[in-house]
């Protein structure tokens, strides 16, 4: 008997399933949304680069604001920066709706209006995504990922169909609005949501420093930069298959917006197939081979559509295109949520989706040159053969499976009580903890202090040195800096498990009779007085 959980077993969570509802909810309303605008941009005569353009400007605005959406989801709360963002799409879908039903809409500004609305999607998604995480603990978060990741695809399975035969009912403008209603759920649930605590009674982080603390995250993981990397190469190839569907609709098949509903649908139940099965398959698999297999299935799905003329064929090679699809993006999207701290996981996923979108945004671009060059079947065909050749990445980009010590927050430190007149933005402060090391464990020092360089700077530390006495060589000083003391609170918060654990190694390697000796200093300039300028703060034998 198989041990492998349901996987239907986080519908068990009712808040869970209340906001998964409300996600399909929107995602039909999206899903809707784009069968409109690329159907509407054929109907106005458009160009196959301004079709594809379309998938274009819906991942142009993710490129450019999930990093500001990630950052505002961390610092405010995912449920302002939904109602708030959510609020906004929906006004433009419903200006939208008015222009296509007086028929004023050109291809620019039907290309703008889905800009806009791209644009509000972006800068919630981050904060909406990585809500997952507060409704599971991380052991059983790649199930409840997979099941999200099934949202999009039921919506993408059912919605384009329904789409289709909406704009072939009644024009574009009724599914403009029925994406505008479909949105309104997700107010709604995010309405209910709790507000969001500060940690510590810290003032928010500044909106400039938490965007940069996300970037100086995302440089200083290996781990992260290898997903994201993987993620674009596929993306940026794979997006040409669903960029050019209206196109395969229209000039491989000969059909019209039905057909193209039909080809969005197949698309999409494979995406649930592939939903449904990719937790208990991946437990089966190594992961690399995993996602090896799944670039492969896609390659052939694509290369199929280029050049089948048979609907049926066409249709089968779009369910094994949304397997594919769902498996390399399941894959991927999990394991950059849970290759993230909580503290700064929206932003992590923002910046994995700002390189999925842009490879969508490059791709869609291309492939419509491509194929106002040299024709669909091409355009289709190159794709094909750079994803079957990025199958074998893996040989030289391998992706490590997930440590939780990486992840999971463990700080005992404890914030010194100052002895002069400080407040929280007081600063800069500067850290020296002192350390008296024996000269045969000088190598395992260096090696240790190196990986908590690392940890150090990607925590928020600036100008980390490490420095040896020169009339004691047994004493070495690591010194780093912080702009204020809330910072310098921060960055403690923010200790790993590993983090913790290198620590304790480099403490183990101190032979002084008590802990390293540390000190906690307000920076003074000669020119200025004040009392954010005074003498250090007691902070002598604090734990580091």
């Amino acid at each position: 008997m198989s041990n492998s959980p349901s996987p239907f077993a986080p519908f068990r969570n009712r808040p869970f399933l209340i906001y998964w509802l409300a996600g399909l909810s929107a995602n039909f309303g999206w899903q809707i949304q784009l069968v409109g605008a690329s159907w509407l941009m054929i109907a106005m005569g458009g160009t196959p680069s301004q079709v594809a353009m379309v998938q274009t400007t819906v991942a142009l605005p993710v490129m450019l604001m999930s990093l500001p959406g990630g950052a505002l989801a961390d610092l405010v709360g995912q449920r302002t920066l939904v109602i708030w963002a959510q609020s906004f799409l929906m006004v433009v879908s419903i200006l939208l709706a008015a222009a296509a039903w007086m028929e004023m809409l050109t291809p620019f500004l039907l290309l703008a209006c889905t800009f806009l609305i791209g644009s509000g999607r972006a800068l919630y998604y981050p904060g909406w995504q990585s809500m997952v995480l507060e409704f599971f603990p991380r052991s059983e978060a790649a199930a409840a990922v997979a099941v999200n990741s099934a949202n999009l695809n039921i919506a993408r399975s059912v919605g384009p169909a329904i789409g289709g035969a909406i704009v072939a009912a009644s024009g574009a403008f009724l599914a403009f609005v029925v994406n505008a209603i479909c949105n309104l759920s997700v107010i709604f649930v995010a309405r209910g949501w709790p507000r969001p605590k500060r940690p510590h009674g810290l003032p928010p982080e500044p909106f400039g420093s938490a965007i940069m603390a996300g970037i100086r995250y995302m440089l200083l993981s290996p781990k992260l930069i290898t997903i994201t990397l993987r993620a674009f190469v596929f993306n940026i190839a794979a997006i040409a298959t669903i960029a050019l569907l209206p196109l395969i609709a229209r000039d491989v098949l000969d059909g019209g917006p039905q057909t193209y509903g039909f080809l969005m649908g197949s698309y999409g139940v494979g995406g649930v197939i592939g939903a449904l099965s990719a937790d208990s398959l991946r437990r089966r698999m190594a992961l690399e081979r995993y996602l090896a297999g799944s670039h492969l299935v896609f390659a052939l799905a694509t290369a199929v559509l280029a050049v089948s003329p048979f609907l049926w064929l066409s249709v089968l090679a779009g369910i094994l295109a949304g397997i594919g699809w769902i498996y390399v993006q399941v894959t991927l999207n999990s394991a950059i949520q849970l290759s993230s701290p909580r503290w700064v996981v929206g932003r992590c996923v923002a910046m994995y989706q700002t390189f999925i979108f842009g490879g969508n945004a490059l791709g869609s671009y291309l492939c419509g040159m491509a194929a106002d060059a040299r024709g669909v079947q091409a355009a289709l065909l190159v794709p094909a053969a750079i994803i079957a050749g990025a199958a074998a990445l893996g040989l030289v980009m391998r992706i490590r499976e997930t440590d939780e010590a990486e992840t999971d927050l463990r700080s005992e430190w404890v914030a010194p009580t100052p002895n002069v007149d400080m407040v929280a933005t007081s600063g800069p402060i500067l850290t020296t903890i002192t350390y008296r090391i024996r000269e045969e464990d000088i190598p395992a020092f260096l090696k240790i202090m190196n990986e908590k360089r690392r940890h150090r700077i990607r925590d928020g530390a600036m100008r980390w040195t490490l420095s040896r006495d020169i009339l004691d060589p047994s004493l070495w000083f690591e010194r780093f800096k912080v702009a204020t003391w809330a910072e310098a609170q921060r960055l403690h918060s923010r200790r790993t498990v590993a983090g913790a654990m290198t620590m304790e190694t480099a403490r183990n390697l101190h032979q002084g009779p008590d802990r390293p000796e540390v000190h906690y200093e307000l920076v003074r300039h000669p020119g200025r007085s004040g009392i954010h300028q005074k003498n250090k703060p007691a902070g002598s034998h604090v734990q580091p």
